[in-house]
């Protein structure tokens, strides 16, 4: 296939960035999105020219660092697929494809397709965490754990941090990813014990981070590639309208 890529283009954060022009040929419909940006780049260093710069890593729809706009959705058109997992056979020859980075004021940029998302990792580190002790492993069934919320909290857990919630919701929001991970230990007996004060610190990063509110649209489960349910918004607002109270 021969393809026609306009690809958001930005030195830094600060930098007033602008959409450039590339032509790429003979793309195979078997290589993933990511292939055939390395084909791109390769073309660009043979002429001279800084490469575009994305993350990635696994290229396994594991780790979420595949994270851009791909045609105004986020990791593209196919449902339930991170950007390294979309491949070329959703297109066709002579299409033109817009690639560009997340739009959050939360998620700076910081060169072409990759933002700054640690501020995922502020919100973990808030309260996303249980406490534990020291020494052997305990068994794996050592403390039973009922079918149907041990199925939910691993659902929760799916989540991998890529950020497509927030890119997706119109308010920029990241109640969705700050759900699923209160969601998957507010679940289960070992997340009780810093079970108020979690969703508590935890929103209140949200919230400090610059991320705007929920409004229940919806376009945060439609675009999430784990399929993180809605329902885990609704737990947490549970959570913390109970741990509100209790303070």
């Amino acid at each position: 296939m021969n393809l026609t890529l306009k690809v958001w283009r930005q030195e830094n954060s600060t930098a007033q960035g602008r959409f450039e022009t590339y032509q790429v040929s003979n793309i195979s419909s078997e290589m993933s999105f990511l292939e055939m940006f390395d084909v791109l780049n390769e073309q660009l260093v043979i002429e001279g020219k800084d490469p575009i710069a994305f993350d990635h890593d696994c290229r396994e729809g594991i780790c979420g660092s595949c994270s851009m706009y791909v045609d105004g959705k986020p990791h593209g058109p196919w449902r339930h697929n991170t950007v390294c997992q979309l491949h070329m056979r959703a297109y066709k020859d002579g299409d033109t494809i817009v690639v560009e980075p997340w739009r959050a004021k939360a998620f700076p940029v910081i060169k072409d397709l990759m933002t700054d998302r640690s501020a995922f990792d502020r919100i973990v580190q808030a309260g996303g965490y249980i406490s534990v002790n020291t020494g052997n492993a305990v068994d794996g069934n050592a403390t039973p754990i009922e079918k149907e919320k041990a199925d939910n909290a691993f659902g929760a857990a799916m989540c991998i941090q890529c950020g497509a919630c927030v890119a997706a919701c119109p308010n920029t929001s990241a109640m969705l990813f700050t759900a699923a991970k209160v969601s998957h230990l507010a679940l289960l007996p070992q997340g009780h014990p810093e079970r108020k004060t979690r969703v508590l610190d935890m929103i209140a990063q949200h919230d400090k981070e610059g991320f705007g509110s929920c409004t229940n649209i919806g376009a945060c489960e439609a675009t999430c590639p784990k399929d993180i349910s809605l329902s885990n918004i609704a737990r947490l607002n549970k959570e913390y309208r109970n741990a509100a109270l209790v303070e």
